[in-house]
């Protein structure tokens, strides 16, 4: 049975589309200060915006609320499953000043840019919300310049699948892992795989192969870092692997989906991919895995790696008439009964830390102490309000790299140019 939420995690996965160049790196919502106070009491009908809705999750949670709620229903605006389109909207009815967009589902990357350009409610004062239960590295990504802006809605973190039946003990560093490459070799199956199309996951799978050698794509203070040893290192390893054909040549092409149809027609031993693939390869029809592949972190230079944070949070618009109810609407979003909806009827990773040890859900989802481990150790793309030429300089580069039509040294030194020209404040 195909999980119908598949593709609203890609979109999860996609991030942020180019077209947005412009629009980042230039200030706006200079009128956004009065904008968030006003209507801080007030509670009335609001609309929550987020992407397909394919595996039916949030019908069923708005119809909840719309019931013990009356006077305040929500109303759903489903976006397109494609992330740039659903940035793009946002960004247009923000621009708009549209007081039609209450609460907004806003992916992790999303955050920095929104709250610069003053289009999202801080969570201080009456807005404030309850952190304490939530994994710290969610609070993280909701977070710019010290301020909640977001409540943290999903998590996600990247997932090593492998054949269980070939390899006994999962690799736990990315040498191991190329040296277990000759078990696939001699199975006549391709090594491993992530996502090295250019797109977002590229971004996603590059920043993962810089952090877990040690490297980094930005310092904390927002400059660029990848012209460095460690970082280099870290591209290094996915230009060999697709060199020596540790990384099929085909792979080259693979979003999440390519990757995870190989692997459940049993032609990858290692699989880099996120938590939705594991109920897919469990459940379809056609996977020839369903019994034979385990989950593991992913490995990185000396260990556990540095999974690339993922998730989605929700936001209340600073021109949202009624942000009361908006208030109380994440609340609800957050509540221990809705994040146990969102894992078991979505394949959502929680962001309330004790459900990775809830026994109902472990026993729905055993893979989740494995991808708490993930949360846990995982980086989260670079944060900046730059972020849309951020992700293209990356994926120019690494792709180049890939391709072999750049040496390393030379993709991350025009990466290197590349990052300092999106996050200078002239641009």
């Amino acid at each position: 049975m195909k999980n119908p939420r598949a593709k609203v995690r890609l979109a999860s996965v996609a991030g942020v589309a180019v077209i947005g160049l412009a629009l980042a790196g230039c200030s706006g919502g200079s009128s956004g200060s009065n904008d968030a106070t006003s209507g801080q009491d007030s509670r009335g009908p609001i609309t929550y915006v987020q992407g397909k809705d394919n595996s039916n999750v949030v019908r069923p949670l708005i119809a909840k609320w719309n019931k013990a709620h009356p006077d305040e229903k929500v109303t759903f605006k489903e976006q397109s499953d494609q992330a740039d389109q659903q940035h793009d909207d946002l960004v247009q009815h923000f621009q708009a000043k549209d007081d039609g967009y209450d609460v907004v589902d806003v992916d992790v990357v999303w955050t920095a840019e929104f709250a610069a350009k003053s289009w999202l409610v801080p969570l201080t004062g009456s807005m404030k919300i309850d952190t304490s239960k939530l994994l710290p590295a969610t609070v993280k990504t909701a977070t710019y310049n010290n301020t909640l802006y977001a409540a943290p809605q999903t998590s996600d973190g990247a997932l090593l699948y492998y054949r269980k039946d070939l390899v006994k003990t999962p690799p736990t560093t990315w040498a191991d892992m190329m040296q277990d490459c000759s078990i696939a070799k001699q199975n006549g199956m391709g090594c491993y795989a992530g996502q090295f199309a250019k797109y977002e996951g590229l971004t996603v799978n590059t920043s993962e192969a810089v952090n877990g050698s040690g490297g980094s794509i930005l310092t904390k203070g927002g400059a660029p870092d990848v012209d460095t040893s460690k970082a280099k290192a870290g591209l290094q390893n996915l230009v060999d692997a697709f060199k020596d054909g540790n990384i099929p040549a085909e792979a080259i092409t693979y979003q999440e989906e390519q990757g995870r149809t190989a692997f459940e027609d049993g032609k990858l031993l290692f699989l880099r991919n996120w938590p939705y693939v594991y109920n897919l390869a469990k459940t379809d029809g056609s996977s020839k895995v369903k019994d034979t592949f385990g989950v593991a972190p992913i490995p990185g230079a000396d260990g556990v790696g540095a999974s690339t944070l993922g998730g989605h949070n929700a936001a209340i618009s600073v021109y949202s008439k009624h942000k009361a109810t908006a208030h109380d609407f994440l609340e609800f979003l957050e509540s221990n009964e809705t994040q146990k909806f969102f894992a078991t009827q979505g394949s959502l990773a929680p962001v309330v830390g004790d459900l990775y040890t809830d026994s109902d859900l472990t026993g729905k989802l055993p893979y989740l102490p494995t991808l708490l481990e993930s949360i846990k150790s995982a980086e989260p793309r670079p944060v900046t309000p730059f972020y849309p030429a951020v992700t293209k300089a990356i994926q120019d580069n690494s792709y180049a790299a890939l391709k072999g039509s750049k040496s390393v040294d030379q993709a991350m030194q025009d990466m290197d140019a590349a990052l300092k020209s999106a996050t200078s404040s002239s641009n």
